[in-house]
């Protein structure tokens, strides 16, 4: 039952992204001059560059990084589970680092405020940071450490599929405008982490119940 549990981990995850992998992909198609299904955008449109490089890094970063999440995939296959790791290494800094770059030289959208901004800024670099960090963990062997900090990376990356409910839900209460979106928005992310926290924490108790259970028998 567990391994079954546990197989449909990647695609909940997968699923969680639909939307923004479907709204990233109908822009990608207008900017390659198909047609316009979604509002448009002056400040993609002026600067489509590091919209491009944020939706394209984006899109692989929550595919190949939802398969990392498959226990038994990792078993079976640890040496692809490595080399994904690097690549999703690179792409974890592209999109952490295209986010920063339209957030410091875009406009505000629409219905946002400064608030947004700092939230952008904070996610942006702390998800920057946990790559750094797991990085790091994995390089002095510290798999649970490793583990931890590129859960809380990828949840800040799937920020944007928390966000079509929570902003979407939030308007339909509260209507939408500065500061109430920036807040619906944030709320996506810190839900993200609150359940990233809690599936670490839950994986360190089942370690340690686990280590205990040998020391006893």
């Amino acid at each position: 039952m567990r391994t079954r549990t546990g197989a449909w981990v990647p695609v909940a995850l997968i699923g969680l992204a639909l939307i923004p992998i479907v709204a990233g992909t109908s822009r990608l198609v207008e900017l390659a001059g198909g047609p316009h299904t979604l509002p448009a955008n002056p400040r993609i449109a002026a600067s489509p560059a590091p919209v491009v490089v944020h939706i394209v890094s984006a899109i692989l970063y929550a595919i190949l990084g939802a398969l990392q999440f498959s226990s038994a995939l990792r078993r079976r296959r640890p040496g692809w589970h490595r080399a994904a790791g690097r690549v999703l290494v690179v792409l974890g800094f592209a999109v952490a680092g295209s986010a920063l770059w339209m957030t410091q030289f875009y406009p505000y959208q629409e219905d946002t405020g400064a608030l947004l901004y700092v939230f952008r800024l904070a996610f942006g670099s702390g998800m920057a940071a946990a790559i750094v960090l797991g990085f790091a963990a994995i390089r002095r062997r510290d798999i649970a450490g490793h583990r931890a900090w590129m859960t809380r990376a990828y949840a800040l990356a799937l920020g944007a599929g928390t966000q079509a409910f929570t902003q979407g839900i939030g308007e339909s209460l509260f209507g939408a405008g500065a500061p109430r979106t920036d807040l619906m928005l944030g709320a996506g992310w810190a839900i993200n982490l609150a359940v990233a926290e809690y599936v670490i924490r839950r994986g360190r108790a089942r370690t340690r119940g686990r280590s205990a259970a040998r020391v006893t028998a």
